[in-house]
């Protein structure tokens, strides 16, 4: 059993190495003179340097880094937040109140999550010019807020809730909002902070969104922002992993602060009273 464990443990090392490489390589890269970008002769850095980052900060009408990394806090964090409320609120009235034809109403948004998005590229887009929203954080947070797999997952987990507790609350004069906010949003933490971080992840990530709903280079997102560093001719490659180090590093904080609260999502998911 000890000779299958190190085995195990050795094949996960080096998966997670194979995952890892390309991370740290770019970390690398990023830390190196141009001139030893495009000639590499070792990952690692020869002579330490700061200067593409220093490029990457320094403002500029063509590429303001730091417009583009406040419009994606921005967006990102306003569709978590609003996608968290909106899938607990109608996770909670088909799996708590079960309201009417809630399986069915629960089997077309599950349905909804295998139609590709891009095919809603185009309805969304008419939809936004007639809202005058295109061009504006309006039209990646809006449309993003309306996803079938934040109401799929919070339904399932809401169901594992005892009835007995919403019961005593309801018998103590707790009225339907308070049984939402203070017993199940509470009891669904884990599962929260998992569709939270996902959310954020999927939103930040986002290159199609802001390529085709935005047309001011100020409005851009990170994504779309880094491939202005790539044109047909010539490549700022280390701009561009300079920059893609300082986008990638929310991520890695964000994940930091909630892994807890995921690992716990996973393994108290489907737990029965």
């Amino acid at each position: 059993m000890k000779n299958r464990g190190r085995i195990v443990a050795f094949v996960m090392m080096l998966i997670a190495i194979v995952f890892l490489a390309p991370a740290v390589l770019m970390v690398f890269t990023a830390f190196k003179a141009p001139d030893e970008v495009l000639n590499p002769s070792s990952a690692i850095p020869h002579h330490w340097t700061v200067e593409n980052f220093a490029r990457t900060l320094k403002y500029s009408e063509e590429a303001p880094f730091a417009q583009w990394l406040l419009n994606s806090l921005l967006i990102s964090t306003s569709v978590t937040f609003l996608v968290l409320f909106v899938s607990s609120m109608c996770a909670f009235a088909i799996a708590r109140l079960k309201i009417k034809n809630g399986s069915r109403i629960l089997i077309v948004i599950v349905a909804s999550m295998m139609i590709p998005g891009q095919l809603f590229l185009i309805p969304v887009y008419l939809m936004l010019g007639w809202f005058h929203w295109l061009d504006t954080p309006l039209a990646l947070i809006v449309p993003a807020t309306a996803g079938g797999f934040g109401v799929f997952m919070l339904t399932q987990f809401m169901r594992a809730i005892p009835p007995s507790l919403e019961e005593a609350a309801l018998i103590d004069g707790c009225s339907l909002w308070g049984v939402y906010s203070q017993i199940c949003l509470p009891l669904c933490t884990p599962a929260l902070a998992t569709l939270g971080i996902f959310t954020f992840i999927g939103s930040w990530n986002d290159f199609l969104g802001p390529l085709v709903f935005m047309d001011s280079v100020r409005n851009y997102t990170l994504p779309v922002g880094i491939a202005l560093y790539q044109s047909s001719y010539y490549t700022e490659y280390g701009k561009t992993l300079a920059t893609s180090v300082l986008g990638t590093a929310p991520l890695v904080i964000v994940y930091a602060i909630f892994q807890k609260r995921i690992i716990s999502s996973m393994a108290t998911t489907g737990l029965k009273d």
